[in-house]
């Protein structure tokens, strides 16, 4: 099977490399794309097309992995050139989101699968899960049986795979963005180290496990900002309160500056950046 990756980004590019340990041909379009994703692009072998019409004309599956805010738009891109294969949205878009795309797409003939990814990009089994849901959902699980992406069928009903994606990361990546707004608030008050404290006290090692995670997610957070967002839709089309998502969104919003550092930055400079930011976020 012919694969084309939308597009090969940190997430992508470990995707591709699944599936090219698999034994599938993967392909990826280079127009527009960054000199980092080329290098990453040419450090899998991926086969380079010039342009999304012919990576539709060559593909019988592909796989979209872009930034949540873009999903949709990046579909009907898929759409007005006419591809008649499978289309694997793999992003982390709430189930109406993708309901939507899936509802678009059909109507032009494409067979949609619904994908959500749990995990950091995948570099051995036992790390990174696909789920995926929808009528085709197996022929691409097929396609990473040799990992070490593991992929696991929810059901064929599109909606499913997106609904548990949110609900995971509503937990990690909400709780990271409320953890940040907690320091925030103590530090603004001098009181955020007799909080940590406290907070060893009544769990070891829980500040350092914070502290991490908040580091870790600072790189990404222009991404997790459509994210929250999405959780809040989920959570208000199932009769429950968006407003903690949104602010979570927010916080997140505030961290743009630290897109794509190269190291992760310092606790301090999230805090500061997340308290400098709040008249004009």
């Amino acid at each position: 099977m012919k694969i084309g990756i939308l597009h090969p980004g940190e997430m992508g590019a470990a995707i591709a490399a699944s599936a090219c340990n698999s034994g599938m041909d993967v392909y990826w379009c280079s127009e527009g794309r960054s000199a980092a994703t080329l290098e990453r692009a040419n450090s899998l072998g991926l086969n380079a097309l010039p342009s999304l019409q012919s990576l539709c004309d060559t593909c019988d599956l592909l796989i979209s992995v872009c930034p949540p805010h873009a999903a949709l738009e990046l579909a009907e891109l898929v759409m007005a050139c006419n591809f008649q294969g499978i289309y694997a949205d793999v992003n982390a878009v709430s189930p109406t989101t993708v309901t939507t795309i899936a509802s678009k797409l059909e109507k032009a003939g494409i067979e949609v699968v619904d994908g959500g990814i749990i995990g950091l990009p995948p570099v051995t089994r036992g790390t990174t899960w696909l789920y995926l849901s929808g009528k085709a959902a197996a022929t691409v699980m097929d396609c990473f049986d040799a990992g070490p992406l593991e992929t696991e069928v929810l059901s064929d009903r599109i909606g499913q795979a997106s609904g548990l994606k949110i609900c995971f990361a509503a937990n990690s990546k909400g709780k990271a963005a409320l953890h940040t707004a907690i320091l925030a608030a103590a530090d603004n008050m001098g009181v955020r180290d007799a909080l940590e404290n406290q907070w060893d006290i009544f769990n070891p090692g829980f500040t350092a496990k914070s502290h991490g995670r908040i580091r870790q997610v600072a790189r990404k957070s222009w991404r997790f900002t459509g994210e929250m967002k999405e959780i809040a839709a989920t959570l208000e089309s199932n009769g429950l309160p968006r407003e903690f998502f949104d602010a979570a969104a927010e916080i997140y919003e505030r961290q743009i500056t630290f897109k794509d550092v190269e190291k992760e930055p310092a606790i301090e400079a999230i805090l500061e950046m997340v308290k400098a930011s709040r008249n004009t976020s």
